[in-house]
């Protein structure tokens, strides 16, 4: 059974930082690509970052150059390093894995920014 528990998020003032976790089982997770969305109220669940089972890294444009995923495979889990943090940025974090065609998402946690 694939399982995925998101964690780290908190209310925070703007320009401030977070880091969030994403902890998988049930998967062998290192040949897995790691998606993290974002959901906001009124709006449909965003992409914003992606990192492969190689290493390999993309941003939605709105982040790039503030947020970085990263991925330890020893510890089944990937991150979110979110730095210079934008009331834009609010919303609910989710991490996601494609498992054989089906979509897998956590419970997510919560980013507030207060500006």
């Amino acid at each position: 059974q694939v399982q995925l528990v998101e964690s780290g998020g908190d209310s925070v003032q703007a320009g401030g930082s977070l880091r969030l976790s994403c902890v998988a089982s049930g998967i062998n997770f290192p040949i897995f690509k790691i998606n993290w969305y974002r959901q906001t109220p009124g709006k449909d669940r965003e992409l914003v970052a992606t990192i492969s089972n190689g290493g390999t890294t993309s941003y939605e444009a709105s982040v790039k150059g503030r947020f970085i995923v990263s991925r330890d495979n020893a510890k089944n889990s990937a991150y979110l390093q979110m730095t210079s943090l934008k009331p834009e940025d609010t919303g609910i974090y989710f991490c996601n894995i494609n498992y054989y065609t089906i979509d897998h998402f956590g419970q997510g946690t919560q980013v507030t920014v207060s500006s």
